[in-house]
């Protein structure tokens, strides 16, 4: 059996709820993976076979550094989710494309360095309803996001603005208000077949700056989706383009009406939740060493 890493981010090893139960699911399938963490400067990634991004938690703050590392391993390794799936997932522009192939993604408007913000923000605030959000394209764990309401155009403006001085791209979308008590919905996929689904709380709240942790604290509780939240999940990943993946994660939050909408597309180092679905460190394991046997 060809050597397999499990990568991590220093920030992220003691942090990953995730890493214990999929290396013991794995020593228990036969297979011992290495746990290392992606900046490790004296690894030589030709050494393994199959390297699985899992908790690379830090790169939204590191992005350039972060892919050139993804473009100096790949040619030395096979790198799941691969390469092209990285560069793609790491900006949440990717909502246009899915928005573009028909996916019902959250509304979603962009705003780049260059712009001129208040110019973006009244122009979005013109059709949007009484709470917004206002977040990097190049975000994880809710850092650096925020919940506004329109009485608060002025510091979301400062927000949007600092973003785009520091030549980050903004994304605006509406609040839609029934994540509040319902929740999101997030749908784990293995090597494209649905594994389990959680609920998490909602995460941002009037009045509080964005988290200046490595990610915000979540609510985590078991969740069986409905079918049409699985058929969106499914549609979401039909659009992609790429073929099934080793792993994904589908996020989605209900509209006013009721239809659950796309709030993100998790390809590169999304969290698993495998303390609340019995066996789902099994079944990844299992995808995992399947994967690593076709080489």
């Amino acid at each position: 059996m060809t050597s397999i890493a499990l990568v991590t981010a220093a920030a992220a090893r003691n942090l990953d709820e995730d890493l214990g139960p999929l290396d013991a699911a794995m020593r228990a399938a036969g297979v011992a993976p290495s746990i290392i963490e992606w900046d490790d400067e004296a690894i030589d990634w030709s050494a393994f076979g199959l390297t699985v991004l899992r908790s690379t938690w830090d790169y939204s703050t590191r992005l350039p550094e972060f892919l050139r590392w993804i473009d100096r391993i790949s040619p030395q390794t096979t790198l799941v989710n691969p390469r092209e799936v990285v560069r793609w997932n790491t900006d949440k522009h990717y909502l246009a494309q899915l928005a573009n192939a028909g996916v019902p993604v959250v509304p979603s408007t962009f705003v780049e360095p260059g712009e001129d913000a208040r110019r973006a923000l009244d122009a979005f605030l013109a059709d949007a309803g009484d709470e917004f959000v206002v977040k990097p394209s190049v975000g994880a764990g809710s850092r650096d996001a925020q919940r506004y309401g329109r009485e608060e155009h002025d510091a979301a403006l400062a927000h949007a603005t600092r973003l785009l001085d520091a030549n980050r791209s903004v994304l605006l979308q509406p609040y839609l208000a029934r994540v509040d008590a319902h929740g999101e919905t997030a749908l784990i996929f293995f090597a494209g077949a649905f594994s389990h689904a959680i609920r998490k709380g909602p995460l941002l709240k009037r009045g509080e700056g964005p988290t200046r942790a490595l990610f915000a604290t979540e609510h985590i509780t078991p969740r069986s989706p409905s079918a049409e939240e699985i058929a969106v999940a499914g549609r979401t990943l039909a659009a992609m383009p790429f073929g099934a993946l080793l792993y994904a994660r589908v996020d989605l939050i209900h509209d006013d009406d009721g239809a659950p909408r796309v709030l993100e597309l998790e390809l590169t180092e999304p969290s698993l939740f495998f303390a609340h679905a019995p066996g789902s460190a099994e079944r990844f394991a299992r995808a995992i060493v399947e994967r690593a046997k076709r080489g």
